[in-house]
């Protein structure tokens, strides 16, 4: 098992978490993202920059480095100096854009620090739409090719997609885009009968009612939405995993990954941030350094095997 329970507040902050900015080695770390302003990884950073500020001990900025389904950001991690300041906010999409594409750079060459949260894949339709159930969308397939969207290319939205057409038979296309913002609008407008995306990312749209929820590709329902049926409970085997956390460049000193692990587990013990993140359907798994190799490892391994099994890549 790579998932560690999170340690009390108290044995966090007697390791030290409130660091003094002096405890770390520099006085800035920026946390870039290959998420466009408002996406799920964007949200995510901005949020929790904040409270982690003050654990760390230093200024803490969020910087949008896009371009390439996450390898251009890799490209800037990897070239990085490991001094501790720069970081990147690792989802499945940065494995998927490294066994997809022909990148300079992939996840091999940086070093996974930790892991913060699971965050829930749900599938989404416009508030106005025909479809009621995702079984409305699947019977639709059937009748006539249907079109799907995922928000990147290279992204684990795009695999529980083709695992779900697998799953179900149907042959619906599978459109890709560049960002959630685009594939946000084209649910909308009606090119495109669902959507998939993190709750976070689709909180102003349910707010607003312009969107419906069809289903979880979680293991278990969402506590803020008792209702919505998993993916799993309606009949077809698909269950994904979305994870957040940082990499880091290699060559990061032992005491800069330690600082960010003590510092992982005191964010996530935070009780204003707690109720924020839990908000947002985020589920806090922190993942220590070692663990969360092995883990980026395996998930980079299985992914690799769906595709070929799948005959995306040979």
């Amino acid at each position: 098992m790579f998932k560690k329970t999170l340690t009390t507040l108290s044995v966090v902050l007697a390791l030290g978490a409130h660091a003094n900015a002096q405890d770390y080695p520099v006085d800035t770390v920026t946390l870039i993202t290959h998420s466009s302003p408002g996406g799920g990884s964007d949200v995510f950073l901005r949020e929790m920059s904040g409270y982690l500020a003050p654990i760390l001990g230093v200024n803490v900025v969020v910087e949008n480095v896009r371009g390439g389904s996450g390898a251009k950001a890799m490209a800037d991690l990897a070239k990085a100096k490991p001094d501790g300041s720069r970081f990147y906010a690792t989802t499945p999409t940065f494995i998927y854009t490294s066994l997809l594409s022909e990148t300079e750079y992939t996840y091999k060459d940086l070093e996974p620090l930790v892991n913060f949260f699971i965050d829930p894949e749900v599938i989404y339709t416009a508030a106005g739409s025909e479809y009621e159930t995702l079984d409305d969308v699947i019977a639709a397939a059937r009748e006539s090719r249907g079109r799907w969207g995922a928000a990147n290319p290279a992204s684990l939205e795009r695999q529980a997609l083709e695992q779900l057409k697998a799953a179900t038979g149907v042959e619906a296309a599978v459109v890709t885009h560049e960002g959630g913002g685009d594939l946000m609008i084209n649910v909308l407008n009606g090119t495109l009968q669902i959507g998939v995306g993190e709750v976070q990312e689709l909180q102003s749209q349910l707010e607003a009612g312009e969107i419906r929820l069809l289903a979880t590709f979680s293991g278990e329902r969402l506590d803020n939405y008792p209702d919505l049926p998993t993916v799993e409970e309606l009949g077809y085997e698909v269950v994904v995993r979305k994870f957040r956390g940082l990499a880091a460049p290699k060559g990061t000193p032992d005491a800069v990954i330690a600082a960010w692990e003590t510092a992982a587990q005191a964010v996530l013990a935070n009780e204003d941030y707690k109720a924020k993140y839990l908000a947002n359907n985020l589920r806090p798994e922190f993942i220590a350094h070692d663990d969360y190799v092995e883990f980026i490892n395996t998930f980079a391994s299985e992914t690799e095997a769906f595709l070929k099994q799948s005959g995306v890549i040979q």
